[in-house]
């Protein structure tokens, strides 16, 4: 392997570190605390969230481009060039990274989270305190119905990116802002839709925590988890990327002006060895 090669998988890693030791940190202090200091501002914990993907941009795109989440991966690499050698070792980095991560929210927070578990008479087996690590599903909401949430949210997702980062549209954010309007993007998802299953939007962020609560003590209520429900963050973020991305290349990219007025430029001619003078 490359030096570069592994600067770029380093560098997602870091990503996911960043990403779920902010944000998860942030579900702590929502779950473990009563009263909660997020108890009348969910939009505190979105926007940590959000910040926590925009830090993360800030510090490793340069390097890899921060897709932090396998459904970026796979929808850069289906619509946008991303050599799809690089897609699995770029997701295994970002599920490590979301894995150490975790520990050190674990590592902060053990103590409140077992004096939570105690005063509510809850245990880890049993899932205490689990969904300050990852996501389950919300109010009435069964699995299946989450599976297909998670495409949505994540189509949505995918959709805003493509349309931030594409160098033909006019209207995306320049120097440098993107980062901020993902993690708004992201912070939006959260606001809008987060309720019904902590809008996981990253098979990394929900699959790396979950593994290390695994390990940690929450067992079965981690990994397979109730009715199953491992594999949902996993595979409906994977689908949504691919709608997301799909829908923008074929319902907005192919009418960008920027794009229209490149296609008719004309092709500069090739120089040869008999053409010079």
């Amino acid at each position: 392997m490359s030096r570069q090669n592994m600067g770029e998988l380093i560098s997602e890693a870091v990503a996911t570190f960043i990403i779920i030791g902010l944000g998860n940190s942030a579900a702590c202090m929502s779950v473990l605390y009563d009263p909660s200091p997020y108890a009348n501002a969910y939009w505190g914990i979105c926007i940590t969230w959000g910040l926590a993907v925009t830090i993360a941009i800030y510090v490793t795109g340069s390097v890899s481009g921060t897709h932090a989440n396998p459904a970026v991966t796979l929808a850069l690499a289906m619509f946008r060039g991303f050599p799809w050698k690089k897609v699995i070792p770029y997701s295994i980095a970002q599920v490590v990274g979301a894995f150490i991560g975790a520990a050190i929210v674990y590592v902060l927070f053990a103590p409140v989270i077992d004096h939570y578990n105690q005063a509510h008479h809850f245990t880890r087996e049993a899932g205490g305190a689990a969904d300050v690590f990852f996501t389950h599903p919300g109010l009435v909401i069964t699995p299946m119905h989450a599976l297909l949430d998670q495409v949505i949210l994540t189509a949505f997702l995918l959709f805003g990116i493509f349309a931030i980062t594409e160098q033909h549209n006019e209207m995306a954010p320049g120097a440098n802002s993107g980062a901020l309007v993902i993690g708004l993007l992201v912070a939006t998802i959260g606001a809008s839709m987060g309720y019904l299953e902590a809008w996981a939007i990253n098979p990394a962020r929900d699959f790396g925590p979950r593994l290390f609560a695994y390990f940690a003590g929450w067992g079965s209520s981690a990994l397979p988890a109730p009715h199953d429900y491992w594999w949902i963050p996993i595979v409906g973020p994977l689908m949504g990327g691919i709608v997301g991305a799909a829908a923008y290349q074929w319902l907005i990219y192919p009418f960008l002006p920027a794009r229209q007025r490149a296609l008719q430029l004309p092709m500069p001619e090739k120089v040869t060895a008999d053409s010079t003078p």
